[in-house]
């Protein structure tokens, strides 16, 4: 008899156990969907990297899936599997926050790199602006100069002044011109070839008296003339003839005149500032030509 109670009472406690743990895994499953509400309203509330709901725990499996102490391969692998699909996705987040961190900061050093050329193009211009409006003042300083130049010389250009002069003998009754009168007329007539602004004043002195003499001398000066135009090319506008015949001479005493024996001529060459006012107006020019020049 007491054989049988202590076989049968190892049993009972055997058969017992399931309905325990059923009864013990039932509470436990009625107690987690609180639980995992509880867990997912919090989480909605703070959200997270992914936007998904966070893991759940794990499903209970019964008495045996929770004591066996040898757990099998597909339970493991169905455990973490969400967990290796989370930690993957966090990979993908990291890679494209990566990404997006590179190309922001690339299109940051882009609008640097932009604003710099701007503003070296912006300082370039300036320059070239200053240098224009420098070189804009300049010309207007040398128009303004040259207008200067051309009223003093507009206003001066009837006002001719003696640069050379010189004197040619004659013999009594003689009108032909020596070698050495034409050498004088000829060095007089080089020195103004090309120019402007210049007249001959040719003046003839004759000895004798009253109509003969001013003939006589005008005579000799026509000769100077004819010289001077058939030769030298001198324009006969530019040339100013007259026959003074037997009038006075002034001499070195301006109180006292004297008479002159034989005949003369006497060629002054006179210039106004017509020639000067070319040489500067050319200058300017010929400068600006340089400065345009290719470098």
């Amino acid at each position: 008899m007491n054989h049988r109670l202590v076989i049968a009472l190892p049993l009972a406690a055997v058969l017992a156990m399931p309905a325990l743990a059923q009864s013990t895994s039932s509470s436990q499953d009625q107690n987690q969907p609180a639980a995992q509400t509880q867990s997912s309203s919090t989480d909605s509330s703070t959200g997270n990297a992914t936007g998904k709901a966070p893991l759940a725990a794990p499903s209970r499996e019964g008495f045996w899936g929770r004591v066996n102490p040898f757990a099998r391969k597909k339970y493991v692998q169905r455990q973490t599997e969400p967990i290796r699909d989370r930690v993957n996705e966090l990979d993908e987040l990291t890679s494209t926050n990566t990404k997006q961190i590179k190309d922001v900061d690339s299109r940051a050093q882009s609008g640097i790199k932009l604003a710099s050329d701007k503003a070296n193009e912006a300082d370039q211009h300036a320059i070239d602006a200053g240098n224009k409006a420098t070189a804009a003042q300049q010309s207007a300083q040398q128009v303004t100069t040259r207008v200067q130049n051309v009223e003093t010389v507009v206003s001066n250009i009837d006002q001719y002044k003696a640069s050379n002069q010189t004197e040619i003998r004659f013999r009594p009754g003689q009108t032909v011109l020596s070698k050495n009168a034409k050498d004088a007329l000829d060095q007089m007539a080089t020195s103004v070839k090309g120019q402007r602004g210049y007249i001959f004043e040719v003046q003839g002195f004759s000895s004798g008296k009253g109509q003969a003499a001013i003939q006589t001398s005008q005579k000799m000066a026509e000769s100077v003339v004819r010289y001077l135009v058939l030769t030298h090319d001198i324009p006969v506008y530019r040339i100013y003839l007259v026959g003074m015949g037997n009038a006075p001479v002034a001499s070195d005493d301006a109180s006292k005149t004297k008479r002159i024996n034989g005949g003369r001529v006497e060629i002054s060459l006179l210039k106004n500032d017509l020639e000067q006012l070319s040489s500067n107006s050319s200058a300017p020019a010929m400068s600006n030509d340089q400065q345009q020049q290719p470098k």
